[in-house]
């Protein structure tokens, strides 16, 4: 109220202003009139745009380790917050296998995700956020395992008790803050078609889960550190458990009727003190038996898994690079509780595993100071899923994987990505397909 009656006094000033320099200078009239309807408009547009406030220009930034589109509540003076992104990926995979094998993969077209997020900010301490996510394009995953189609699924759905900068309280379903992609995946924010390798089966993204803690930042400092379900290493309910490619991915619920026998905690600290540079590291710590038993033992299975990561950006160019290493207790009673009981061979789940990445890449027009956005890069990545194997089984050279990715990040605008790259997958039993992808990107 204030601002408006400070803004209505400054438009009838600068009208006072502008008749008076008329009158000074002796103007010719139509000169004058002209003069005055601009500041007039300028003056307006200015009182339109704080009676708007937020809603006039959004604001794309990260916050409290969300992503641009996903913090847009955090930015916003008080109500409804709407946002979203989406992104279709075409896929073309090589006939053959680096062995000389037919590959037997078809092009694919997917429509990858459709999200909406909604938020309400009650005040100026609360706030509630959450993130619906459309995958694939349907709303059903009832059809056969070699067509799989699509799923409705909540990503995250917390309240925000923001206490002081330094400390926040978050509970509900939220983002297990590790590595880079798993919080920050709108496809603006990262290159490549797809996500990364290691963050997709080292660090299961997107990997959410029920649970309650804290964050905040203190000075150049930021932290996340919540009390979660813990993951579920073994088939039930819907889980499909550990496996011996994919490491912890198939242990997540979703915050989906979790089994919470076993908690787990999850802690995350990040420097970013330097202009355009992060580092930090984060460490998962639980059990994921959930009670369940095999062969009359009971199955504690204690998994760690940590990272670490940093990435700098200057003057156009960009670097990123990040390790992370897991390790899961009770492997073998793991395998025989899985859905098809492993008992010896390939198929045990990894003991120990392990990956990493870095990436470079570099804005050809940042020496242009253009708005647009033009980055070639390129990615090299290292991971095993089953880096240690119980004794009795036998590693499967098929899950020691490296990865060249090079490629084309455009942005004609910040929110929409139009990206391109060949990927070499290879592997040591040499069976890994080559394929080019193609991706469009946006957010809102």
């Amino acid at each position: 109220m204030i601002t408006s009656i400070r803004l209505k006094w400054g438009v009838l000033a600068g009208i006072l202003m502008s008749l008076t320099a008329g009158l000074h200078a002796q103007e010719s009239g139509e000169v004058w009139k002209q003069e005055v309807e601009r500041k007039i408009d300028v003056l307006t547009k200015e009182l339109e745009k704080s009676k708007l406030g937020p809603a006039a220009e959004p604001v794309y930034q990260s916050k409290y380790g969300f992503a641009p589109a996903a913090a847009k509540v955090y930015h916003v003076g008080r109500g409804v917050s709407l946002g979203g992104y989406g992104e279709m990926v075409l896929r073309e995979f090589d006939n053959e296998r680096d062995n000389g094998t037919a590959s037997g993969s078809r092009r694919e077209l997917d429509f990858v995700r459709a999200i909406l997020y909604t938020g309400y900010k009650f005040n100026d301490k609360i706030l509630f956020n959450s993130e619906l996510e459309f995958e694939h394009g349907s709303t059903a995953n009832s059809s056969t395992a070699q067509t799989p189609r699509g799923e409705v699924s909540v990503e995250f759905a917390y309240l925000d008790f923001m206490v002081s900068k330094p400390l926040g309280l978050r509970a509900g379903m939220v983002l297990v803050p590790m590595g880079f992609v798993n919080e920050l995946h709108e496809p603006t924010v990262f290159h490549g078609a797809v996500r990364p390798s290691v963050e997709q089966n080292l660090i299961p993204t997107t990997w959410r889960e029920n649970g309650a803690g804290i964050h905040g930042e203190i000075g150049p400092f930021s932290y996340r550190s919540y009390v979660m379900a813990g993951l579920q290493a073994t088939p039930a309910g819907g889980v499909s458990g550990f496996s011996a490619s994919s490491g912890l991915r198939g242990g997540r619920s979703r915050g989906a009727k979790s089994f919470a026998e076993d908690i787990a905690w999850v802690g995350r600290v990040d420097y970013d003190g330097l202009p355009g540079t992060v580092v930090g590291g984060s460490l998962y710590t639980g059990q994921a038996g959930q009670n369940a038993t095999v062969s009359n033992r009971e199955v504690d299975a204690p998994v760690t898994l940590w990272e670490a990561h940093g990435q700098a950006e200057y003057r156009g160019l960009e670097l990123r690079a990040l390790y992370a290493q897991g390790t899961v207790g009770d492997a073998a009673l793991i395998n025989q509780g899985m859905a098809t009981a492993c008992t010896s061979g390939t198929c045990s789940v990894g003991e120990r595993l392990f990956g990493g990445y870095t990436q470079l890449a570099y804005n050809v027009l940042s020496v242009l100071h253009a708005s647009q956005y033009l980055a070639p890069f390129v990615r090299y990545e290292r991971y095993d899923t089953q880096q240690k194997v119980p004794a009795g089984y036998t590693k499967s050279a098929a899950n020691s994987r490296t990865e060249y990715t090079v490629g084309l990040t455009y942005k004609p605008i910040q929110q929409v990505v139009i990206k391109g790259e060949w990927q070499d997958l290879d592997n040591q039993a040499g069976t890994g397909v080559n394929q080019v992808n193609l991706a469009l990107g946006y957010i809102f």
